[in-house]
């Protein structure tokens, strides 16, 4: 079977507008996460996948961010085939922070990539 190149973006390139789709676990996102981005967790994207729909109604592009990118091609590829314009966050949450993009944490420690 052969896949399409799968779309993706630098973190760098993600406009501060865009909206982004963090598919990290609970603790990860507790670490630090991008401020707005809305929290699905990877095993959880099929069953809230209206959530998604309905975030995302004004068809704006979804950016799909994990730890390093590999959780987030797979839920980009499965977006792209429910036809949601998606784009996997290449080096995911780790290339955001070496970007120097803002984190934001859920504790009172210093926000991090975990």
């Amino acid at each position: 079977m052969h896949f399409a190149q799968l779309p993706a973006v630098d973190a760098a390139a993600v406009p501060s507008d865009g909206f982004l789709l963090d598919v990290r676990e609970d603790d990860e996102w507790t670490a630090g996460h991008a401020e707005g981005a809305l929290h699905l967790p990877m095993g959880q994207v099929v069953a809230r996948f209206e959530e998604l729909t309905e975030a995302v109604a004004d068809g704006r592009r979804v950016h799909v961010v994990c730890r390093v990118g590999g959780r987030s091609a797979q839920v980009a590829q499965y977006l792209i085939a429910q036809g949601i314009d998606a784009v996997n966050v290449d080096g995911g949450m780790v290339g955001w922070e070496a970007a120097g993009r803002p984190l934001v944490g859920e504790s009172a420690d210093a926000p991090f990539v975990l």
